[in-house]
């Protein structure tokens, strides 16, 4: 933990904490229909004509229902025209690959993926989608998902603000200004400076080129279809290794553990079908092209996630330097930190609007804390062994990046619904992959994602005053509103629903074939990797532990139900609050009204977030990373 790191940390806070309030006054513009921006004379002809072409009365507002029906319809349309590109991508244009039509189940899991803003990609981008793919049905998709976030945050912004009031703002025009006014001018700029870096932008077809060493690997034996080569092979489980005597082998307390065919109910060994692997010669090396800069600029703004190529930002072309590796993670946060100066703004309580903020920053800082600790650290197996390893854990790390961007990516990427990832997070430390493994199972509220973090912590916000009404005995308030059965049960429905997916789909993953089937390790990390899948896809996040292999039909279903689950699920409860709080009454304030700003209103929402929102995931993290850490410090490896 060098002091060059210590000194970046500052200033990424520092930069943060700085553009936190321009980026709050620009959002109160933009998310005004009536509101001036310096784009206008540009832009305001182009509002009007989509305004025109969509049949939209700008000026006429929505109800709660009306609003989450429009934002429903719109995702259930872009889903299936992403779909359908995807399927016919061999049929479209901009494909120079040549690259044929998407599966059904990983059409599905994509579609729903860049729909739910969660950019979960179960491939390979540069040897799956063709560039119409990629610019089409990706990058719109990185727009309007984003937006739509943003669009769902101003709404309960309205709804927390304005009383009386039956209306919480109209969809459309929302997803119409935020896309033009906000996202738009911002990517080109940025898109310009990542090109400025070393980043690529181009329609050329993959470049070949002569490897100097040709090298073997092995590839599934395909028929004269085109379909994959089976064969038999006996399931293997893990089970203790026995002595002479029958006695468990024990090492450092642990008992060894070996491979021993799995035995069906009628005893006899469980069969599956495996791929026949046959050996290939690799003479030349794709180099990929394509339009990466504008995916790019988007996918983190928007806190899309998904990458161009399956390295993500680990990749050269992807995040070239340092520099472009700061501005992507700076990226990340900027909207989500603007959102909160946004809605002290519109509440005319500027320093609850802080607050709010404060409580997020904590947050971030004790987890970046933790995770650069813990890869710092280093395994401690290699310090039992005498190995002198004074860079720490760098395992799945870029040198260029080293240990402290790494961890510090990884925890802005999940405390944003982002996903990008810039190493792996597979090859963290226990208590490294914890961190983003809890930022995402605390429903990725700090900082957040476009819109999604604000409207999450808000949720946590109503349950802090609910408890603090609760201990001085009177009905609680917020903002001058009282919050009352209604809101309560809309919070606690939304916190739940992310709870019971997340450990629904991972103990149904844990105990089946096809969830075994695609780990690549055993024990608690393996349980941590289908955790963390799971926890990705609910939180709309996108990142994963790289050791699971999530490609198959029941995988790219079920995180995909998890996705849609996650997304809209979580949202219809929070739009009806936003719906009740508009029309309730301002009440005066009085001696027992509990202050929303200032230290302990701070000090009450960590610790709701901490108690309500992380005892659900106890029992599993104890399981997985928990347990793995302890067995890690007595010489298991996992």
């Amino acid at each position: 933990m060098h002091s060059i790191d210590w000194l970046q940390l500052s200033v990424f806070v520092g930069v943060l904490a700085l553009i936190t309030k321009p980026m709050g006054l620009y959002l109160v513009r933009v998310l005004d229909a009536r509101g001036k921006t310096w784009l206008d004379p540009v832009l305001k002809p182009l509002e009007r004509l989509t305004y025109w072409a969509m049949g939209v009365k700008p000026d006429q507002e929505q109800g709660w229902k009306q609003y989450t029906f429009a934002m429903l319809l719109f995702s259930l349309v872009s889903c299936l025209f992403t779909y359908a590109i995807l399927r016919f991508q061999h049929l479209l244009p901009l494909n120079p690959q040549g690259f044929g039509p998407v599966s059904p189940d990983l059409a599905f899991n994509t579609a729903v993926s860049f729909v739910t803003n969660t950019n979960w990609q179960s491939y390979g981008g540069e040897s799956t989608m063709s560039y119409l793919s990629q610019m089409v049905a990706l990058v719109i998709h990185n727009f309007t998902s984003a937006a739509t976030g943003i669009a769902l945050a101003a709404a309960l912004v309205r709804g927390i603000a304005r009383h009386t009031a039956q209306t919480i703002g109209n969809f459309w025009v929302d997803l119409v200004r935020i896309t033009y006014y906000l996202l738009l001018p911002i990517c080109l700029v940025v898109a310009v400076f990542l090109v400025s870096q070393g980043m690529i932008q181009n329609f050329k077809p993959y470049t070949k080129a002569k490897l100097t060493e040709p090298y073997t690997i092995q590839v599934p034996k395909t028929d004269d279809k085109g379909q994959p080569v089976t064969t038999n092979v006996a399931v293997l489980v893990q089970a203790p290794k026995l002595d002479e005597k029958g006695q468990p082998v024990m090492t450092n307390g642990v008992a060894m553990m070996v491979d021993v065919p799995k035995l069906d109910e009628k005893g006899q060994p469980a069969m599956t079908n495996v791929p026949v692997m046959v050996d290939q010669k690799v003479e030349e090396q794709a180099i990929a092209q394509g339009p990466v800069a504008s995916q790019i600029a988007i996918k983190m703004l928007g806190t899309n996630g998904g990458g161009f190529f399956n390295a993500n930002a680990s990749h050269p072309f992807e995040n070239p330097t340092p520099l472009s590796n700061f501005i992507q993670m700076l990226s990340i946060f900027t909207i989500g930190s603007g959102l909160t100066y946004y809605l002290g703004r519109m509440t005319k309580n500027q320093a609850h609007g802080w607050s709010v903020w404060s409580a997020m920053m904590l947050l971030f800082l004790g987890g970046v804390l933790l995770c650069w600790w813990a890869e710092s650290r280093g395994n401690p197996i290699h310090q039992q062994l005498g190995v002198a390893v004074a860079d720490g854990n760098m395992e799945g790390k870029e040198v260029r990046f080293g240990i402290f961007n790494s961890a510090l990516f990884a925890t802005v990427t999940t405390d944003a619904s982002c996903g990008a990832v810039n190493s792996m997070h597979d090859s963290f430390t226990a208590l490294g992959g914890f961190v983003p493994l809890f930022n995402m199972q605390l429903g990725e509220i700090i900082i957040g994602g476009v819109g999604a973090g604000l409207y999450g912590m808000l949720v946590f916000v109503v349950l802090a005053v609910f408890i603090a009404g609760l201990m001085v005995g009177r009905t609680p308030e917020y903002l001058g509103k009282k919050i009352q059965s209604y809101e309560v049960k809309m919070a606690m429905l939304a916190l739940l629903v992310l709870a019971l997916s997340i450990l629904g789909f991972a103990a149904w993953a844990s105990v089946s074939q096809w969830g075994l089937a695609g780990l690549n390790n055993s024990g608690p990390h393996g349980l941590s990797e289908i955790l963390y899948a799971f926890s990705s896809a609910n939180g709309n996040n996108g990142s994963a532990f790289a050791g699971l292999n999530a490609n198959t039909p029941w995988y790219n279903t079920t995180i995909g139900l998890a996705m849609l689950i996650g997304r809209f699920l979580m949202i219809v409860p929070i739009m009806a609050m936003a719906g009740s709080l508009a029309q309730k009454k301002i009440v005066p304030l009085s001696a027992g009204t509990f202050p929303v700003s200032g230290f302990t209103f701070v000090l009450l929402l960590l610790g709701t977030v901490l108690l309500v929102g992380a005892l659900n995931f106890l029992p599993c993290l104890t399981l997985g990373p928990i347990v793995e850490h302890f067995q890690t410090l007595l010489g298991k490896l996992y």
